[in-house]
Order: structure tokens, then sequence, then C-alpha cells
């Protein structure tokens, strides 16, 4: 089963993650972070997910700061990590690939949106 990072501030948003994944049939190990500082403290730690799903605004540590971590960290260099977040803005999707993103997902407004992101994080997984 494949490990995920959802690395998320909004409670809202890891609860309807979840519950999309869970209307989808998809089954995957799941580990959550609040903030790019909690997300770090986890990624410290084996097993290394298969994603990592990483919004860009978050208090504390945001996710432009946590991915250029990623990708200067011998060991977690190589993870798969793909911008999850509510912003629209071509600058913060510029930023996010120009620092090592393999991906942006915009967050849907809907649940008809969720199927695509499903299907590019199935992908993502390997599965």
């Amino acid at each position: 089963m494949a490990r995920i990072l959802l690395v998320e501030d909004n409670e809202d948003d890891r609860a309807l993650f979840r519950m999309v994944l869970s209307r989808h049939g998809v089954e995957v190990d799941l580990v959550e972070a609040r903030d790019g500082v909690e997300a770090l403290e986890i990624l410290a730690k084996d097993p290394l997910p298969a994603l990592v799903l990483l919004d860009l605004h978050m208090p504390r540590l945001d996710g432009f700061a946590v991915l250029k971590k990623i990708r200067a960290d011998e060991r977690l260099a190589g993870l798969n990590v793909m911008i999850l977040t509510s912003s629209d803005e071509n600058a913060d999707m510029r930023r996010a690939r120009a620092r090592g993103a393999n991906g942006f997902l915009s967050k849907p407004t809907g649940f008809g949106g969720w199927d695509e992101v499903i299907v590019r994080i199935a992908r993502n997984c390997g599965d």
C-alpha cells in the first residue's frame, strides 16, 4: 500500500481529501501534517512516502520552503512532490516548478473535479 504524506493546514481540506479517497475506493497509508514544520518532522523518519501532496500557503513554514528543504536533502531529494493548492496563480506554479515540484494540482471546488486529482495521485504512487 502506497504511503502518501498530505501537508495541508486546513482541517476541512484534509477531511475532504480523506472522504474523496474513501469514496473512490483508494486505499493508501495516508499520513497528515498540518504545516511544513510537521511535514519535515515526518520526513525525518522512515518509511518515506511514495508521494508528498504539498499545500503552498501554510503557517510556520510554507510549501515553497518545504520543497526547497526536500530538494536540498540528499535523502529526500528524489521524493515525488505534487503541489496541491487552491492557488491558481501562474507565479506560484512557476516558483514551485523552479524549486523542483513534480507536478501542480489545483484543489477542486466541488466533488466532480476530484476525479482527475485521484487519477494523478494513483499514477504518481505507481498504482
